[in-house]
C-alpha cells in the first residue's frame, strides 16, 4: 500500500509539472495560441469541443467556428482504445458533406506530436454541413461522424452567435492522460450475478500433487540428472536415490565383504547342484543327494539376494533407496542437493501437476444461507491485475460446498476444480474471490476499479469531454467478477475512468494548475 501512495503522488507531481510545461502561461494567466502553446487548442469565444468514440479510436476535437474564406486551426486528438495511448502515426481528414454541396476535405498527413493532428480548414461553402473526420493508420480506418456544423458566411455572423457556456469539471489534459495510467469505459447495461465475497487459497488436486520425503536418514544421490525446477517427470519416475545411514557396528565393507561372501557360497552351492545332477543321472547318488544339493543352492540364492538388497539399501548397488515420483506433474520444488543429507521426513522434492488447480474459499458464516447452488466464481490473486472466472463446465466445476462452520473461522468451505489455468498462477498463491450465488439479472454496470472510495461513500469521475471530468457519487449494489452494479448515479451511454480514478481526484485539487481553463 505504501509503495502504491507514493507512486501516486509521483504520478501526481510529473501531472502537475506537465500542466506547467506543457501549458504556459501568458502575462494575463491564459494560455497562448496554438502557434505558441505546446497544447495548441486555439480557438476563441465560440469555439467547439467534440469528443467522439469509434471501436478503435478516441477523439477530442477543438476547433473554432468555421467561416467561408477563413483558415480554422482544428486540434484533433486521438487515443488509441486498445491502450488508451496516443496514435503516434496517421492521415486525419476533416470532411465537411451535405446541404446538396460538395465535399470539402482537409488533411494532415502527420501529428505534430504524438496524438495530436492539426489539420486546417478553409470553407467555400457556408451553410448546415454534416462533419466528419476520418483516421486512416497503416492498420484501419476509421471514421468519427461528428453531426452538422454551421459554415457562417463571414467572420461578423460567426461572432453575433452567443458561445456556449463551458461545461467546467476537473481538468485533465490528453497529454497527462497519455502519459499515466489511465482509461475510460462506457456505462453499459450487462447481466450481473449476485455473489459472495471470500478468501481462499490456490492447491493442487490430492492425485495431481505430491512431497516426496525421505524415508529414512541418509545422503541423496543424483540418478542421472538431478531434478531441476520446473522439470517434467511421470509417474514412477526415479528422481534420486536414498542412501541412508549406516547404524550399530554396520559399515559399507561388511556390507560388501558379505555380498561377496554369499557370492562365492552361491557359486559352489550352483556347482554341487550340477555334480549331483550328473551323479543322479548315471544312477551313482540317490535322488536325496540330488535334491539336498538343490535346496543348498536355493538356500545360497537367497542369501545372496538378501546381500545384494542390504547393499543396495546402502548405497552399493544402484545407489541407494530409489526415490520415486508418486505423480506425473512438474517439479514445483527442490530442497535437496545432490550429495547432502536428509533427515527422516525432511522435505526433498515438490511435485505437481499444475494443469488443474484447487480454489478452496472461505465464506463467511453470515454469507453461508446463500450458498445454496454456487455457480461459478471469480478471483485475484496479488502480483496479476487480471481477474480469473472459473466457470462450471467450460473451464471448471463445483467439487463441494462444506456443510459445517468452522469453529476457529467462523467459515464455510467452498471447493472449485480449475482447469488449464493461467501460467502465472501458483499453488499455495492467496486469493480474493466471488462466488456467485444465483441466477444472471440485467443491471447498470461499470467496471469495479472505477470506483473509489471518499470517506465511506462510492465516487466514480464521469468524462465531460476528452478533458474535462465530473465527480459524481454512486450507490453501487452487486459485485460479479471486475463489474459492479450501479444502482442509482450513472445512465447507460455515459463514460466513467475506469483506470487512474485517483489521478484524477489528485487532479481535481489543483484544476487551476493542471489541465483546466486552457484558453484555446
Amino acid at each position: 500500500m505504501n509503495k502504491t501512495l507514493i507512486a501516486t503522488f509521483c504520478a501526481a507531481l510529473l501531472l502537475t509539472a506537465c500542466g506547467e510545461a506543457d501549458h504556459p502561461h501568458a502575462a494575463d494567466g491564459s494560455h497562448p495560441a496554438a502557434a505558441e502553446a505546446g497544447h495548441g487548442h486555439a480557438h476563441g469565444a465560440g469555439g467547439e469541443k467534440i469528443t467522439h468514440f469509434t471501436d478503435k479510436t478516441e477523439l477530442f476535437v477543438e476547433f473554432p467556428r468555421l467561416v467561408v474564406g477563413e483558415k480554422s486551426a482544428f486540434a484533433a486528438h486521438l487515443t488509441r482504445l486498445a491502450d488508451f495511448q496516443a496514435l503516434a502515426v496517421g492521415k486525419v481528414s476533416v470532411i465537411l458533406s451535405g446541404s446538396g454541396q460538395p465535399d470539402e476535405i482537409f488533411t494532415t498527413d502527420t501529428p505534430t506530436q504524438p496524438g495530436i493532428f492539426r489539420p486546417e480548414a478553409m470553407p467555400k461553402q457556408s451553410g448546415e454541413r454534416e462533419m466528419a473526420i476520418e483516421v486512416a493508420t497503416p492498420d484501419y480506418t476509421v471514421r468519427h461522424l461528428l453531426g452538422p456544423v454551421t459554415v457562417y458566411p463571414d467572420r461578423k455572423s460567426a461572432d453575433a452567435v452567443a458561445g456556449e457556456h463551458d461545461e467546467g469539471g476537473i481538468g485533465f489534459t490528453k497529454e497527462q492522460q497519455w502519459k499515466v495510467d489511465f482509461a475510460t469505459a462506457e456505462v453499459t447495461k450487462r447481466p450481473l450475478r449476485a455473489a459472495i465475497t471470500a478468501t481462499g487459497t490456490l492447491r493442487g488436486r490430492p492425485d495431481g500433487e505430491a512431497l516426496l520425503m525421505a524415508p529414512a536418514p541418509g545422503q541423496v544421490h543424483s540418478a542421472g540428472k538431478f531434478p531441476v525446477l520446473g522439470q517434467s517427470v511421470k509417474k514412477g519416475d526415479i528422481l534420486a536415490y536414498l542412501a541412508p545411514r549406516l547404524g550399530g557396528d554396520t559399515d559399507l565393507a561388511s556390507l560388501q565383504a558379505e555380498a561377496r561372501k554369499a557370492k562365492v557360497e552361491l557359486d559352489l552351492a550352483a556347482r554341487e547342484h550340477a555334480r549331483m545332477d550328473t551323479l543322479f543321472k548315471d544312477e551313482a547318488v540317490p535322488e536325496k543327494r540330488l535334491l539336498a544339493a538343490r535346496a543348498a543352492e536355493a538356500s545360497a540364492r537367497a542369501g545372496f539376494d538378501a546381500a545384494q538388497g542390504r547393499l543396495g539399501q546402502y548405497g552399493g548397488g544402484a545407489g541407494g533407496i530409489p526415490l520415486r515420483a508418486p505423480v506425473s506433474g512438474t517439479i514445483a520444488d527442490v530442497r535437496v542437493a545432490p550429495g547432502a543429507f536428509a533427515q527422516e521426513g525432511a522435505l526433498l522434492f515438490h511435485i505437481a501437476d499444475r494443469r488443474v488447480l484447487w480454489l478452496e474459499l472461505r465464506v463467511p458464516e453470515s454469507e453461508a444461507a446463500r450458498l445454496t447452488a454456487p455457480s461459478g466464481a471469480t478471483f485475484h490473486v496479488d502480483g496479476v491485475e487480471q481477474g480469473f472466472e472459473i466457470i462450471p463446465g467450460k473451464n471448471g466445476r463445483l467439487i463441494a460446498t462444506g456443510g459445517a462452520v468452522d469453529a476457529t473461522t467462523r467459515t464455510v468451505p467452498v471447493l472449485f476444480e480449475y482447469s488449464q489455468p493461467d501460467e502465472r498462477l501458483r499453488i499455495g498463491m492467496a486469493a480474493k474471490a466471488q462466488v456467485f450465488a444465483g441466477a444472471a439479472r440485467e443491471a447498470v454496470a461499470i467496471p469495479a476499479s472505477a470506483v473509489i472510495d471518499e470517506n465511506g461513500m462510492a465516487t466514480v469521475f464521469v468524462m465531460i469531454n476528452g478533458e474535462s471530468f465530473e465527480r459524481r457519487q454512486v450507490r453501487t449494489g452487486a459485485r460479479d467478477g471486475d463489474w459492479v452494479e450501479i444502482v442509482d448515479g450513472l445512465e447507460p451511454g455515459q463514460r466513467v475512468v475506469s483506470r487512474g480514478a485517483w489521478l484524477v481526484k489528485l487532479a481535481s485539487t489543483r484544476t487551476g494548475e493542471i489541465g483546466h481553463g486552457h484558453a484555446h
